[in-house]
């Protein structure tokens, strides 16, 4: 049961990178197995009871700005709950992978089973290779099998990270899959055209160099390493300058590399609707409701910190910034740590702080492997916590 158990959270996992409509296969298997894992005994410990704790407060703050809506309140309650239903899963996660570590390695398999195939998708539609390819991509950006490049893009990064800790921690003689894989999903997040993918895969693939150097410091490991990261240097560049050779690619690369577009600055730009929400939120303690932003400006918040204020009003911006706060000290608190589940809290929580960062410009709310990433932490904090309790109990 155990085993079927792990099985179907990896596949609940693969599934989070199928999500070109809403409710996604995702939403529908993982409402039945959350109910059913806690009904037979999944059990929530202190820690993981401090993260329902902040998630719960930040939805409460949600279910309040409903009581501020004049109008499509039926779509904002709907908004909510899918929150609450995240929120849960994070938590899921965490107590999951909290009773059984080994769980951390199926998950991460799936998550690159499910990057790989989704990258194709947006890789083959970028190109038109068959009838109807076209449905995964939008604007002339894959997306894969998600509704949005920019959501598609950072979900092919903890994958690639996985990939690229297996190549610098394993055999070189075993390599050719993880080489394969990490093209694709790499060639995945260029052509998905979004800035924000683009910066959170290059912070994180030096972060991850980094971290990696901190904890490793044989003399032979770091000449392997600066001989693996030059090679890949080289290959990004070499297919980089192949990529451009095409009109459609080089057209949209110039168009994007720009630091600020046209949508970013001017008149109710990007960063004017930051600013101006940002003062119009001090105002309105309760925030002003699921959606309602897109109604008074001509579009959403793309901003995590601002949408916090908007939907969840300062009670539950209150919460997720110490939600934030908590996961990244707590991961960072036990990074380096010599634990068998180390590798997995070190992708999982340098990919959450490039989310965080990202953040700034784009609205993370919503997206499902945010609160994987989230859940992932989560239950690594959770592990030490009971690995230095059974510690003190021995002594």
């Amino acid at each position: 049961m155990r085993l079927i158990g792990a099985g179907v959270m990896a596949f609940g996992v693969f599934l989070s990178g199928f999500v070109m409509s809403e409710p996604a296969p995702y939403e529908l298997l993982m409402v039945a197995q959350i109910a059913v894992w806690f009904l037979l005994g999944l059990k929530i410990s202190r820690p993981v009871g401090l993260l329902l704790a902040l998630l719960l407060v930040f939805n409460v703050g949600g279910f309040l700005s409903l009581t501020v809506m004049k109008a499509n309140f039926g779509d904002g309650f709907i908004y909510i709950a899918v929150s609450l239903f995240l929120a849960l899963s994070s938590v899921f996660y965490a107590a999951a992978i909290e009773d059984s570590h080994t769980r951390l390695r199926l998950m991460f398999q799936a998550w690159v089973g499910a990057g790989v195939i989704t990258a194709l998708l947006g890789i083959l539609g970028y190109f038109h290779a068959f009838p109807g390819a076209e449905a995964f991509t939008r604007f002339d950006r894959a997306k894969g099998a998600f509704q949005d490049s920019n959501v598609f893009g950072p979900f092919l990064v903890a994958p690639a990270l996985y990939l690229m800790h297996g190549l610098l921690t394993q055999r070189l003689s075993t390599a050719q899959l993880r080489v394969a894989g990490l093209l694709i999903l790499v060639l995945g997040i260029f052509l998905s055209f979004s800035r924000a993918a683009w910066g959170l895969f290059a912070f994180a693939a030096v972060a991850l160099v980094v971290v990696m150097l901190l904890k490793e410091r044989s003399g032979a490991f770091r000449v392997k390493i600066l001989l693996l990261s030059l090679a890949a240097l080289v290959a990004m560049v070499a297919a980089l300058v192949i990529a451009i050779q095409s009109d459609q690619v080089a057209q949209l690369l110039s168009s994007r590399t720009k630091l600020v577009q046209d949508y970013d600055g001017g008149h109710l730009g990007r960063f004017a609707r930051h600013k101006i929400g940002f003062l119009m939120a001090l105002e309105k303690p309760l925030g002003i409701g699921p959606l309602v932003f897109a109604t008074i400006f001509p579009e959403d918040e793309h901003n995590t910190w601002l949408k916090a204020l908007t939907t969840y009003g300062w009670l539950g911006f209150a919460a997720f910034i110490a939600m934030t706060i908590s996961t990244i000290y707590g991961g960072l608190r036990i990074l380096l740590r010599d634990r068998p589940w180390q590798p997995f809290l070190m992708i999982a929580w340098i990919t959450y702080l490039g989310h965080a960062l990202i953040g700034n410009v784009i609205d993370t709310d919503h997206w499902r492997h945010f609160y994987i990433l989230i859940g992932i932490i989560w239950g690594c904090i959770a592990l030490e916590w009971r690995h230095e309790r059974a510690g003190r109990i021995l002594r």
